[in-house]
């Protein structure tokens, strides 16, 4: 049993989004191994149907399963959204998905019962954030504002730029104009937006971050399952990242946002699995 323990957490994304949910693994728990993998070569997931999010992510889960992990983050809303239910019925391994762990602590946390929600066309559409807060609270009002816009912003290191600021106020003011008092961060890359917008949020709001309510998540997971790790993380590489295209460039992001230095970065055909 003691193998299974100090086996990997694996955790994937479309890309560099997910890297937030690393870090917050890293930070939460650090006693733990992760291999990540980012689809660098088929991001965006946000603007694809269903069933190709669901291809994509059970070659994922393929790859994940040869690297002999023990539980799967999947650290994508989009995949989380369109693709958890399914892959979680076909693998044996315990798995979870950043969209539940943020909806319940919004519902916790609104006072007013109103919600706004950022994220992907795809999460904003699927609905699921709404459905699982209203089966907590059925009064509970969701509103959703797709935001495409601050992916590649992110990506381009634009965090606190004056053209991000702007596109921010654009897609926050319908939201805000509604009285929302909670707003859930609903894309991996947007917790690098926080201190942005929370400027153009004020202090009234409060911002859920699924990237930390989902660490917080995987702990309980890991305890009710008797699966933490025991002992140190003594090898060379605790942490391994591959990705399906660009390793150089994503590399440097990881090492922008990880408080950890990333040294292996492996590209791997993910089409083969």
């Amino acid at each position: 049993m003691n193998d299974r323990k100090n086996a990997p957490i694996g955790v994937f994304d479309s890309g560099v989004g997910g890297l937030t949910v690393a870090r917050e693994i890293m930070r939460n728990l650090p006693g733990e191994r992760i291999v990540y993998f980012g689809d660098t070569a088929r991001v965006p997931y946000g603007t694809k149907s269903k069933e190709t999010v669901l291809r994509y992510s059970r070659q994922i889960v393929r790859f994940l399963k040869t690297q002999n992990v023990k539980t799967i983050v999947v650290a994508c809303n989009t995949a989380s959204a369109l693709a958890l239910e399914t892959i979680q019925q076909e693998t044996d391994i315990p798995m979870i998905g950043v969209v539940k762990p943020g909806a319940k602590v919004a519902a916790e946390t609104t006072r007013n019962n109103k919600i706004g929600l950022i994220g992907t066309s795809a999460t904003v559409k699927s609905d699921l954030y709404r459905t699982i807060i209203q089966e907590i609270n059925p009064d509970i009002q969701v509103i959703g504002q797709a935001c495409p816009l601050f992916v590649p912003l992110v990506e381009e290191g634009w965090w606190k730029d004056p053209v991000t600021v702007e596109v921010a106020k654009r897609y926050l003011d319908p939201l805000l104009e509604q009285g929302i008092d909670t707003l859930i961060l609903g894309c991996t890359h947007y917790p690098l937006l926080r201190s942005l917008l929370r400027g153009i949020a004020g202090d009234q709001v409060t911002l859920v971050n699924p990237a930390y309510e989902t660490a917080r998540a995987l702990g309980r997971l890991l305890r009710e399952q008797d699966l933490e790790a025991e002992g140190k993380k003594e090898e060379e590489f605790p942490y391994r990242f591959y990705v399906s295209d660009e390793e150089a460039h994503f590399q440097r992001f990881a090492n922008s946002i990880l408080p950890y230095d990333v040294k292996m970065t492996k590209q791997i055909n993910i089409e083969e699995y």
